[in-house]
């Protein structure tokens, strides 16, 4: 319990030194901010005129795309807010040697990496999230109970798990390869599929989706259960299980990149 509260103090640290070095620039973050809201624009923009020309989509609606597209940057925002310096090892502290410094402090390396960043351009993502789930709760597309909100927290958390957990295995590449970002990025690329249902693309894509890079089980396969009432176990049980799993793959695989690590000297 000490542990935790010293590592908890640790992080309202890195955050306050970060949000100061941040605020010296606040064009920067408004830009960066309005970037990501733009973007999500565009994408719910094509979505609608999709939608005009075809009214329903492998028997989805609007109303219940908009809720998975809505359910889908959740997890993703909250990865991106929380575990955004992950992209730095796969770009350039491997290749660089810069990643020497978290090894000589006496704390646990994950936790030194994502504490030195908040990417506070994701506030974007959530927030747009946050209105299009809302959204569906106000037209009544999904219905609200104190059971079915427990559900979604959880779902939502361990969606964030799942992107995470991608995030560092696709890092971790770089101890063997020096440089991933090339894979991260072309894997990020692919997650934009989770924004919709799996049904409407090709088996190699879905196939994809569930066991790769199993970004099915961020806010599709889950959201079956608040818009159709699908079984709770292939459900959210489905996607707790993945995100334990792959989070277990993803942090030995980490630990066994450190061992390998090098230095880049001189």
């Amino acid at each position: 319990m000490r542990k935790l509260s010293r590592y908890l103090n640790l992080y309202r640290v890195f955050v306050i030194q970060y949000v100061k070095t941040t605020m010296q620039s606040k064009a920067d973050f408004f830009i960066g901010l309005s970037g990501f809201l733009i973007s999500q624009a565009a994408g719910l923009a094509f979505l609608y005129l999709v939608f005009e020309q075809i009214p329903s989509m492998q028997e989805w609606n609007l109303e219940q795309m908009l809720f998975i597209y809505g359910f889908a940057q959740l997890p993703r925002g909250i990865d991106h807010l929380l575990t955004d310096n992950l992209w730095m090892v796969g770009w350039q502290m491997v290749i660089n040697g810069t990643f020497d410094k978290y090894i000589l402090r006496p704390m646990n390396i994950f936790f030194q990496i994502v504490c030195e960043k908040v990417q506070f351009d994701a506030l974007g993502e959530i927030l747009v999230g946050l209105i299009l789930v809302g959204r569906s709760v106000a037209k009544g597309t999904v219905q609200v109970t104190p059971v079915r909100l427990l559900f979604f927290i959880i779902s939502v958390s361990a969606g964030t798990v799942i992107y995470t957990s991608v995030k560092l295995i696709l890092a971790s590449i770089a101890f063997w390869l020096k440089d991933s970002s090339a894979i991260m990025t072309t894997a990020y690329e692919v997650a934009d599929f989770a924004k919709y249902p799996i049904e409407i693309y090709a088996k190699p894509i879905q196939a994809v989706l569930m066991t790769i890079l199993p970004f099915a089980f961020v806010a599709y396969i889950p959201s079956t259960f608040f818009l159709s009432n699908a079984n709770i176990w292939k459900t959210i049980g489905a996607e707790c299980a993945v995100a334990a799993v792959i989070w277990i793959i993803a942090y030995k695989l980490f630990q066994k990149g450190i061992s390998m690590y090098e230095s880049a000297g001189n």
